[in-house]
């Protein structure tokens, strides 16, 4: 099994040198107090939640006699997880929560879920449930089911998946009927249920999109519901069996530890659910959950690139060839600057992001620059968290392909990111059709206009090859929008549709091309003053921007060529 190592000085910089958490005076966290809470969380993550990944993969998620059973080296770090406060951090004091600046907590979600991916998604999808149930639900749900949430006692789902509507969910058939005094009886199975059942809960609170009698056709007649696995007693108690079952268990690619089930409602007796939010509105209220979701899509990959970057970095540091350690060999070398590159830009895409939430709270126009970027992060991380995963396995060699040092893992359990919460090409329509399009393109206009500024700030005699990669790719960016605007004038959905994957990693690239480009400047400032392993560290940023810039951002260019040049309506070729 290989050492767990986690780059915390660059999580630090990142919160604390350029996004300046600690200026959100609401929360009462200086600097030190903000390192020490990473301090804290990346001891948890190395002495209990790293040591679980490898032997929960192998146990792997059993379906015994009816009950679903996680992983047994779980159950310690599960309730561990909890009893330490830990899933209360960055949720609301009122609720039992200890808030934090979004940023920090997803930095410290990342650590965990690159440690162990498949364990962290069952508090991980119980937050994002309990946090719809806040917003949305009745005092019920927020006075008996949210402390059970909060404790661990309960967990969460999201159920929306079914056999003949996956990506489309408005073909599901699951039924909600009236019973009276608000509640209903939901009838229908759904599919791919991340964290559907497990032994880690007592009780699962599923939050279930239904359709009640009436409802149009389409997601307009959606609405949501929570269905409980246990009827739950008016004093907050859990009473009978609410005949939710999990018919099977998913025998998966990756993820193993993670419970992946079939569950039908009101097959063999009568599921009992309530609504949430107002009728015909379940979309809209599910969408809370499916954005977190999405946002943490992101984060899997991010997360498992930087812990694999980290253990490929010991290892060739470490394995000797024709007379030295392998680090020491250009293309190794090449590949290792390239992971790293590559795996602290997704970084400081994700905490960007997550930073943009706190001041969109002050600034409701950022709401929009959250959407825009929802999608880049998602669909961008999840592919390329994949790619850098691979290459960590490359670069332990034929050790990287046997379990020995536990990186083939980050390759089988990063590939469903790409997959689920809607996949990286419904991201990519997302992002062009909504985001874009419909958005008259505001949002990206006043993103792109900061990057425009820092380009052109960009002192030349440290970054003047960056600079000119980068003004080349912002004039192709300019005659990409044209050519798509140009389309949707025309009508020509279809041209405008087939180049939606590539417009996102196009998007993606120059963004966090972007990131570390503030990353730069703010490392080139400080070289002055710097001195030992502050000065090796910032040094390393300056080579981040550079290396990024040279092998990826320059793939734009003939991404905007192929864009442009390639003109047919591919639905009208042959296969």
């Amino acid at each position: 099994m290989g050492r767990y190592k986690a780059d915390i000085r660059d999580i630090e910089f990142n919160l604390t040198e350029l996004l300046k958490i600690q200026n959100f005076t609401q929360y009462g966290l200086g600097e030190q107090d903000i390192k020490g809470i990473l301090g804290e969380y990346t001891k948890f993550v190395e002495n209990e939640i790293f040591p679980s990944r490898e032997p929960s993969d192998q146990q792997g998620v059993k379906h015994v006699n009816g009950k679903v059973l996680a992983p047994e080296c779980l159950k310690s770090v599960h309730k561990n997880f909890y009893d330490n406060g830990w899933f209360a951090l960055g949720l609301p004091e009122e609720i039992g929560g200890t808030p934090v600046p979004e940023a920090l907590y997803v930095g410290c979600m990342s650590l965990a879920t690159g440690a162990n991916v498949a364990w962290y998604m069952y508090p991980g999808l119980s937050r994002a449930a309990l946090n719809v149930l806040n917003l949305k639900g009745n005092e019920f749900m927020k006075t008996h089911i949210v402390p059970k949430m909060m404790t661990g006692e309960w967990g969460g789902t999201m159920c929306l998946t079914e056999a003949g509507a996956g990506s489309d969910v408005g073909a599901l058939r699951t039924t909600a009927k009236p019973l009276g005094n608000g509640k209903y009886a939901i009838q229908g199975t759904k599919i791919f249920i991340s964290s559907g059942e497990s032994d880690l809960y007592q009780n699962n609170i599923h939050l279930v999109l239904a359709k009640t009698p009436g409802g149009a056709e389409g997601t307009k007649g959606i609405s949501l519901f929570v269905v409980p696995r246990f009827k739950i007693n008016e004093d907050g108690s859990i009473a009978d069996s609410n005949n939710v079952k999990c018919s099977k268990i998913e025998h998966k690619m990756g993820i193993h530890a993670s419970a992946t089930c079939e569950m039908q409602f009101g097959i063999d007796g009568q599921s009992e659910g309530w609504l949430i939010g107002d009728e015909f509105e379940g979309m809209a209220t599910m969408f809370i959950m499916m954005n977190e979701a999405r946002l943490y899509c992101g984060l899997q990959g991010e997360s498992q690139a930087n812990l694999a970057y980290q253990m490929a970095e010991i290892y060739t540091k470490e394995r000797v060839q024709f007379g030295k350690e392998i680090y020491h060999h250009p293309d190794v070398r090449r590949n290792l600057l390239k992971m790293r590159a590559l795996s602290r830009g997704m970084r400081a895409l994700c905490l960007y992001t997550a930073d943009l939430f706190n001041h969109a709270q002050a600034d409701h126009k950022l709401e929009g620059i959250i959407g825009l970027l929802t999608p880049i992060c998602k669909a961008y991380c999840s592919e390329q968290g994949f790619l850098v995963s691979s290459s960590a396995l490359q670069a332990h060699g034929g050790y990287g392909y046997c379990t020995e040092y536990g990186v083939e893992q980050f390759v089988r359990d990063t590939q469903i990111a790409m997959i689920y919460e809607g996949t990286n090409a419904i991201q990519a329509i997302d992002f062009v059709m909504r985001k874009i399009l419909k958005d008259g393109g505001k949002s990206l206009g006043v993103l792109t206009q900061q990057i425009v500024a820092d380009v052109q700030a960009l002192d030349e005699a440290v970054f003047k090859r960056e600079k000119d990669i980068f003004n080349k790719v912002l004039l192709s960016a300019q005659t990409i929008m044209q050519q798509l605007s140009s389309y949707a004038k025309n009508n020509q959905y279809n041209l405008i549709l087939q180049n939606c994957s590539d417009f996102l990693h196009f998007a993606s690239q120059m963004i966090v091309a972007w990131r570390l480009l503030q990353s730069a400047v703010m490392a080139n400032q400080k070289m002055a003053s710097a001195t030992g392993e502050d000065k090796k560290f910032y040094e390393s940023k300056i080579v981040d921007f550079k290396v990024y810039c040279v092998q990826y951002l320059t793939h734009n260019l003939s991404v905007a060529k192929s864009i442009s040049e390639f003109t047919e309506d591919v639905t009208t070729l042959e296969i």
